[in-house]
């Protein structure tokens, strides 16, 4: 499926939802959903678009402009604005499948994605729920904690190389790398849990002028213009989005909040966490496109 935003085509894929658990008049729910950062629709969303399918939910997936199958130049540059006007557009595009109710649309993102959809969301009234996943929500607090994790003369080369990306040609670096490499992710294990959901499409580099702007970028600051009911899911020991600003924007949200024990990637398909996961989401979305009255919730910290 291709979704025209911006004078070029998103690629997504499209999973019906099963079982009629969530049939109503109109069709069935949709959830929206793309990845973190340099991620691919082929690298480890799919497990999630097909559990919540077999909740009897649509699924509609998608890669970023510039990225996987999508069209757009330059390629591999994270273009935040513009990543949130792809969300928009792919919102749009859930209306027209066949078989969903357009009344029932619910945004789910992870990562950076998880503060995009706070950002799309954000005063909205046609968006039925929104589920953001270990959502990074604060660049300025993501760059403290990245201070506390790496040191100074990794963080200065990053930066060195956003800024020669910046004032001249584009500058690459890997998204993962082992510690002590040039890149976005370094901690131990992220090298292994990264390419462990790598798909087809997906390529290990991204624009290093990413640094610098991720440093201006608060999703945290749309929260409490989020009308729907929002599920915030908070890895507790996340080493990469910090779970204090996610809590932070769960608050000013009023959202439903789940933790888990767990790291930035402890969530993802093959881990020990991607099971409560998907089963929190399922509940909390049954729960709320199953009524009629779609009402926020008042804030829930149960904790798994």
């Amino acid at each position: 499926m291709r979704i025209p935003v911006g004078g070029v085509e998103l690629d997504a894929f499209h999973v019906p939802g099963r079982g009629g658990a969530l049939d109503g008049p109109a069709g069935r729910p949709v959830v929206v959903m793309a990845h973190g950062l340099g991620g691919t629709k082929d690298s480890g969303l799919e497990p999630f678009a097909e559990a919540l399918a077999d909740g009897g939910l649509d699924v509609l997936a998608f890669d970023y402009r510039g990225f996987g199958s999508s069209g757009g130049e330059p390629r591999q540059r994270v273009d935040l604005a513009g990543q949130v006007e792809d969300y928009r557009a792919a919102l749009a595009a859930a209306a027209s499948l066949p078989g969903v109710d357009p009344s029932r649309r619910v945004l789910w993102g992870v990562s950076l994605a998880g503060g995009h959809v706070l950002t799309a969301a954000s005063g909205r009234d046609d968006v039925a729920a929104v589920v953001a996943l270990t959502p990074l929500v604060d660049g300025l607090a993501a760059g403290r904690l990245a201070a506390r994790h790496h040191p100074p003369s990794a963080l200065l080369r990053s930066t060195a190389a956003g800024v020669r990306s910046r004032v001249g040609r584009p500058v690459m670096m890997p998204v993962v790398a082992r510690p002590g490499e040039l890149g976005a992710l370094t901690l131990p294990g992220q090298l292994e849990a990264y390419t462990a959901l790598a798909g087809p499409t997906w390529s290990n580099e991204v624009d290093a002028r990413i640094g610098l702007e991720l440093g201006r970028h608060r999703p945290v600051r749309h929260a409490a213009g989020v009308r729907a009911p929002l599920l915030v899911q908070i890895a507790d020991f996340d080493r990469s989005a910090p779970p204090h600003a996610a809590a932070k924007a769960a608050e000013r949200g009023r959202a439903e909040v789940r933790h888990y024990p767990c790291d930035h990637f402890d969530v993802w398909p093959g881990r020990d966490w991607f099971g409560p996961v998907v089963e929190h989401q399922l509940h909390f979305l049954r729960r709320h496109l199953t009524t009629s009255d779609r009402g926020r919730m008042p804030a829930d910290t149960a904790s798994q």
